[in-house]
Parts: structure tokens; C-alpha cells; sequence
């Protein structure tokens, strides 16, 4: 059911979407139009999946992503890569270069290969404008089957069938011979483009093949179950025998890849957001399998300690510190380790030797603060926490710790306004404006005054639309 419902939302969004984009008598979609569905998608997608934020894991991902953007003509919009906890094989592209992959498919792979050859494949859908092409497409199109071709390309083989039933009843005759044809010219298009692109990025394809053989052995459905173009990426025996000629031509050298990076977002994604036992089992094995393996003694410590055991995940988290010293994320989980255990002290000397080789982390820089805080370096966490805002306002709890720093400092105004701040970005518009009005008490300088006003305002219209459409909800229930 839950599929379903997903399947349904998705397909009301496009839908919606091809009326408003695609009226009739257009040529096609704008790359602003493309930009402003895509947004449409991407609201959908977050309020109906857990998006991992782990920075380990999105900053890797993100860099092997613009690694193969670095190697295309200039784009007209940005990329943007993201990990969905699903514990399925798939992986997407919406309009405008928004790129999506499942962690089961992530946690299935073996090395960075694999992940760039997915990426890119993904990425040359979006160069392709595969998806706006067939909104452009839609009044040749009944809008039923065109949904039902786009919720299973972004659910996957997993909801394929649920796509199916909830959806292209009724048009598939219609439209399914067109649909059928389109999709397998569009997966020829984006391996041509996606291994060619992986080879100017430094890597050799071959990952291609191995990733499909792995989406294809998880088929969850048998062929007579799933229409074929709902099917996300079909492996079919003529695509890999394209695939596995273009490889015999072209990679004449094997890729100098540094695969640590990929084992440990591996090593974290498995430990933090994978099956608790059979993560346990896996990193119990590798350290005494790999006993040199860093990484085997991070991934046992974090799982140790995602089952509660601290002291044994600090055993661990430092015998992989003395086997690759320096490295900032295994700092940053030690050092919250000391600091949920009160020992701040060598708390703050970790976490502050981790923000020194990577201050651009959000949890370095979080824990760091508290650390201060209960340090009583009141105003250096004031600046940690700052600085922690400036990169990334929406991390968990920043807005708050910051506003409760300045309430120990004294510093009543700026402590109101950072938990009004905070309550606007969680909609909670009551807390927000009582927030924001205190504030004004308190505040001294004009140009404070004039930004606090100007966000009571804009909060007060977000209010009122909220009602409204509360009250125009009620009324239709």
C-alpha cells in the first residue's frame, strides 16, 4: 500500500505539472519550466523518503558525481546527488539534474567504479532530457500512461508493479506500444553518453556490467508481472552485449583509483543505516579477517556503538585511528563518543584536531560547539556554531544550541532571534513570531530590528496562507 500510494502521489505531481507545462500547442518545456518541476518532484520525493544527510556519505557520493559533470559541455542547471534509505536496487534522475540512488544499491557495490558508472548513467538521462522530453511529448501522449512511464522510472523495479495497477489501467493500450519503444532508446542513449563521460572522468566502464548483473539478480518480480518500460533499467542480453563491445574497443588501461574513499562511506552507510545484525556479523568477521583493515575496526566501532556499547566502540574507533591517523571522520566519531560519555576534555581536543583537516563537516563543527559549551568557552562555541550556520542552516539543532549559547552569554536579542529562526524553518509560526517579538525587545541595533521585522512579516503571510489552506481542507473533508 505504501508503494502505491507513493506511485499515485508521484503521478499526480506530473500530471499536474504537463497541464500547467505542457498546454496544448507548445513546442516544449523551458529550462526554467524543467527547474520548476524538478522542484515539484524533489518536495514529493523528501516528504515521502528518508534522504540520507550523513555528510561522509553525501560529500563522497556528490564528488564522484561532479567528477563526471567536470568532463561535459556547460550545463544549463547544477547537479545535485542524493542517497535514499531503501533497501532496493535503483536509482533515478529528475528533471534538472537532480540524481538519486538507493542505499541497498549503494550498500551492493564493491568499489567506486560501479557508483560512477550508476552516476553516469543517471547523469546522461539528465543531459538527455530524457524525462522533460517526455513531458514535451504529452499531448501525443494520454497524461495516465505518461505518469505511469515516469512513477516507474523514479520507483524502480520495486514498485514497478504497484505502478502498474495504480496507474496505466486503462491506458496501457493506448499508449504502451510508444512507451515501450521510447524507453529502450533512452537507456541505448544514456549508456553511450554515460560510458564515454566515465572515460574522459578516468574510469573504465566495466562497472556498467557488473552493477546491471546486480539489478538484475535482485528482480523482485517475474517479467510477466512488471509492463517492461516500467522497468527503470532493464538489463537486457542485447544491452549488455552493446555494453560489453564498447568495453572490448575502448579500455585499453585499467583506472588508478583510490577506492579507501568509497569503503568508507561503504563502511558507514552499512554500519549506520544498514541491518544492525548483519552488520554486526560483517565487521566482527572483517577485524578478524583484515586485521590491518582501518576500516574494519571504524565500521565495528560504529556499529558498536549504534547498539549502545560505548566503551567497546571506542576500543575500536581508536585501534582504527592508530591505523590511519588523521583521518577527520574517524576523529569526528571519537570525539562525539568522549563527549556523550562527559569526557569533554579529550572530546574537544579530537573534535577540535578533526576541524582543523575538515572544517567544512557539520557534525565536526556541531559537536565541537557543545563541546565548548560545556567547557564554558561560551563564546567560541558562539563562533563554532556561527560558523556551522553559515555553511548549513537546516543541520539539526543549530539554530536552537546556538540560541541557547547567547541565553548563557547574556545576550538576550540574538537569543531569540536564532529559536525564532529555528521554530520558522520547523513551521511551528506560533513559537516563531513569540520568538521574533521578544527579539524586538531586546534588540538594540537598527539594522537588527529592520531584518527582525522583515522575517515577522514574512512569517506572519506563511501563517495565514497556512490556515487558509487548513481551513480549505477541513471544508472539502
Amino acid at each position: 500500500m505504501k508503494i502505491v500510494k507513493q506511485c499515485i502521489l508521484l503521478c499526480t505531481v506530473l500530471i499536474i505539472a504537463c497541464g500547467i507545462i505542457s498546454p496544448k500547442g507548445a513546442s516544449g518545456i523551458t529550462i526554467q519550466q524543467e527547474e520548476e518541476l524538478a522542484n515539484e518532484f524533489i518536495k514529493l520525493i523528501l516528504s515521502h523518503y528518508e534522504v540520507i544527510t550523513d555528510p561522509l556519505i553525501t560529500n563522497y557520493i556528490n564528488d564522484v558525481g561532479q567528477k563526471i559533470v567536470s568532463t561535459l559541455p556547460p550545463q544549463p542547471f547544477s547537479y545535485h546527488f542524493y542517497v535514499i534509505k531503501e533497501d532496493t536496487y535503483n536509482a533515478f534522475a529528475t528533471p534538472a539534474g537532480h540524481i538519486f540512488i538507493h542505499s541497498g544499491l549503494l550498500e551492493a557495490m564493491d568499489n567506486e567504479e560501479e557508483l560512477a558508472c550508476v552516476l553516469a548513467h543517471e547523469i546522461s538521462h539528465v543531459v538527455c532530457r530524457h524525462i522533460s522530453k517526455k513531458i514535451e511529448r504529452a499531448e501525443k501522449v494520454n497524461y495516465a500512461t505518461l505518469a505511469g512511464v515516469v512513477a516507474g522510472v523514479l520507483l524502480g523495479t520495486a514498485g514497478a508493479s504497484a505502478a502498474a495497477n495504480a496507474v496505466t489501467i486503462g491506458s496501457m493500450a493506448a499508449g504502451q506500444s510508444y512507451a515501450l519503444a521510447y524507453g529502450r532508446e533512452d537507456e541505448r542513449q544514456a549508456d553511450q553518453i554515460g560510458l564515454n563521460v566515465l572515460r574522459k572522468a578516468g574510469y573504465n566502464g566495466k562497472g556498467l556490467i557488473s552493477t546491471l548483473k546486480k539489478m538484475r539478480s535482485k528482480r523482485w518480480f517475474d517479467s510477466n508481472q512488471i509492463p517492461t518500460y516500467l522497468t527503470t533499467h532493464p538489463a537486457s542480453e542485447e544491452r549488455m552485449a552493446y555494453i560489453d563491445t564498447w568495453l572490448e574497443k575502448h579500455n585499453k588501461t585499467e583506472p588508478n583509483i583510490n577506492d579507501y574513499y568509497f569503503k568508507r562511506a561503504h563502511t558507514r552507510l552499512v554500519a549506520i543505516y544498514g541491518d544492525e545484525d548483519v552488520a554486526l556479523r560483517k565487521f566482527k568477521s572483517d577485524v578478524h579477517n583484515h586485521p590491518d583493515d582501518p576500516l574494519a575496526y571504524y565500521g565495528y566501532g560504529l556499529i558498536l556503538d549504534r547498539k549502545g556499547d560505548h566503551k567497546a566502540a571506542e576500543k575500536y574507533l581508536k585501534a582504527a585511528l592508530g591505523k590511519r591517523a588523521f583521518d577527520p571522520y574517524i576523529l569526528k566519531d571519537l570525539g562525539r563518543l568522549y563527549f556523550l560519555d562527559g569526557n569533554y576534555q579529550q572530546a574537544f581536543s579530537i573534535l577540535d584536531g578533526a576541524a582543523s583537516i575538515n572544517s567544512n563537516d557539520p557534525d565536526i563543527l556541531f559537536y565541537l560547539g557543545r563541546t565548548q559549551v560545556e567547557l564554558g568557552h561560551l563564546a567560541d562555541a558562539v563562533a563554532t556554531f556561527e560558523k556551522l550556520i553559515s555553511k548549513q542552516q537546516n543541520y539539526p539543532r543549530a539554530l536552537y544550541t546556538l540560541g541557547e549559547t547567547y541565553w548563557k552569554l547574556g545576550k538576550k536579542g540574538d537569543a531569540h532571534y536564532y529559536l525564532g529562526i529555528h521554530y520558522k524553518n520547523k513551521r511551528d509560526f506560533k513559537n516563531a513570531i513569540f520568538h521574533l517579538k521578544k527579539a524586538l525587545e531586546y534588540i538594540n541595533e537598527p539594522y537588527k530590528k529592520v531584518k527582525v521585522e522583515k522575517l515577522l512579516k514574512e512569517i506572519r503571510k506563511k501563517k495565514s496562507k497556512s490556515e487558509k489552506d487548513d481551513d480549505n481542507k477541513a471544508q472539502k473533508n
